[in-house]
């Protein structure tokens, strides 16, 4: 059966953001529909992969046909096409961000991340969190609520932390909290499941671009573990590190970074 995304709010003609969340919800809405085919394990993971990529490209073709495109599914499948860097409007997308949280019903900490590079900064994005029914987005920015916690909680990645938050927790006391997908976790902050998302153990450029987008528009810190800002659309793409906190949080994180000689190799 063939999928059918419908047809895009009639602002979204104009308007990134609303195009930004579209197309995140959809792509999300026909990754929901692929789990549902009996797939498993690696199957599954790479079923998902294409089905999103898929349908995100032919989107764009046809609604922006005149962007530059950056995905994490194109680049590994083909390659960079390195005249994006000559473009003002690079779409830079994850199609599924937690291929592995996605293959294993009924978990819901996977997401599908759209964002928008122009003229040398994020101006739009939306990760969508399909399994929950959510799209977080810079048209209407979440508003991030007080701190429910007593102590700040870190959001970690499930398989592999980086070993130096196990000191930075020590140091400021806080909760460290396993999950999947980069965008989950920085979406987690949004949401007040956590405090800050700290990670120095390798990413790219599509597995941060939307969510910073989603977290710099709901108020929160984000930069490089060193405090520095987050760059996007570079030649290289790969963007290892990275701190998404609550404002009061980020000095005494990136203090500790700095005290602790802590790199992008965790």
């Amino acid at each position: 059966m063939t999928f059918d995304p419908g047809t895009p709010p009639a602002s979204a003609a104009t308007d990134d953001h609303v195009l930004a969340t579209w197309l995140a919800t959809v792509a999300g809405e026909r990754l929901l529909e692929v789990r549902l085919e009996g797939l498993e394990g690696r199957e599954l993971k790479d079923a998902g992969d294409r089905a999103a990529h898929l349908l995100l490209m032919e989107l764009l073709a046809e609604h922006r046909p005149g962007d530059a495109v950056l995905s994490e599914e194109a680049v590994e499948s083909t390659g960079d096409k390195v005249d994006r860097l000559k473009a003002e409007r690079v779409w830079i997308v994850d199609p599924l961000d937690g291929t592995r949280e996605f293959s294993e019903p009924p978990r819901d900490d996977w997401a599908v991340h759209v964002a928008l590079w122009q003229s040398g900064d994020l101006t739009a994005g939306a990760v969508a969190q399909p399994a929950l029914g959510e799209t977080f987005n810079t048209g209407r920015p979440p508003v991030v609520p007080a701190s429910t916690s007593g102590r700040p909680r870190i959001a970690v990645s499930r398989s592999r932390p980086p070993e130096f938050v196990h000191g930075l927790a020590r140091e400021i006391d806080a909760e460290l909290v396993a999950m999947g997908s980069a965008g989950v976790k920085v979406m987690s902050v949004v949401r007040d499941l956590t405090d800050a998302y700290v990670h120095a153990g390798g990413q790219y450029e599509w597995d941060s671009a939307a969510p910073v987008a989603v977290a710099r528009a709901a108020g929160l810190f984000t930069s490089r573990i060193d405090g520095s800002p987050l760059a996007y659309n570079q030649a290289d793409v790969y963007l290892p590190d990275l701190i998404v906190c609550r404002p009061e949080l980020a000095e005494r994180i990136i203090d500790f970074v700095q005290r602790n000689g802590v790199t992008s190799a965790g």
